[in-house]
């Protein structure tokens, strides 16, 4: 996985109805080690790394890179969006499309926070890089996720054996720009199409 390429970074924090998505601070990396040690967060990656490990290696300051969003609520970090660059992806498909990836702590499940920051790291991403595709890959036995994927607009491009499982590719098309006359789309300051 790589970046996304030339994009301004860090934008200005995004808010949701409930949530901040913002740049990695180093106020979060005792959540950071939460979420990679956290068996119940890897029950369908591959498993949790050990936390001793994650104390001693994690930087103090976690890394800021293009296409990483802190998830917050009320001011306190519940979760990490990741929008990547599939450079090297197991399925041709996804070569070098963006790719969508999201961790949240347990306690977070079950409100909707993941879809209403994955929707939000979408309309960003369609504003900064218009007219690209994104592509997400979960197991087909993580039903939730399943469900996110379709929530969000992802459509099946194939199943696929890997890592001892069988995984989802899914495809979320570019949203259409309207064209005004002479095939210009009329885009708004911010980046977002005008309807």
């Amino acid at each position: 996985m790589s970046d996304l390429g030339p994009i301004a970074w860090p934008p200005e924090p995004i808010k949701t109805g409930r949530l901040v998505l913002r740049a990695p601070e180093a106020r979060d990396r005792a959540t950071f080690i939460e979420l990679l040690a956290s068996p119940e967060v890897h029950t369908y990656l591959g498993g949790p790394r050990p936390r001793d490990e994650l104390e001693r290696e994690m930087p103090e300051a976690p890394e800021r890179w293009p296409g990483s969003f802190v998830v917050e609520l009320d001011a306190a970090m519940i979760g990490q969006i990741l929008l990547r660059r599939a450079t090297e992806h197991r399925r041709p498909a996804a070569a070098g499309k963006a790719d969508l990836g999201y961790l949240f702590l347990p306690r977070a499940w079950g409100f909707g926070y993941a879809a209403e920051a994955c929707a939000a790291a979408l309309d960003w991403f369609e504003g900064v890089l218009p007219g690209e595709p994104v592509v997400l890959t979960t197991q087909t036995a993580n039903v939730a996720s399943m469900r996110l994927a379709a929530k969000l607009g992802f459509t099946e491009v194939e199943r696929f054996e890997a890592w001892g499982a069988e995984q989802w590719l899914g495809l979320r098309a570019p949203a259409p720009v309207p064209e005004l006359g002479g095939g210009l789309a009329l885009i708004a300051s911010s980046g977002r199409r005008i309807r």
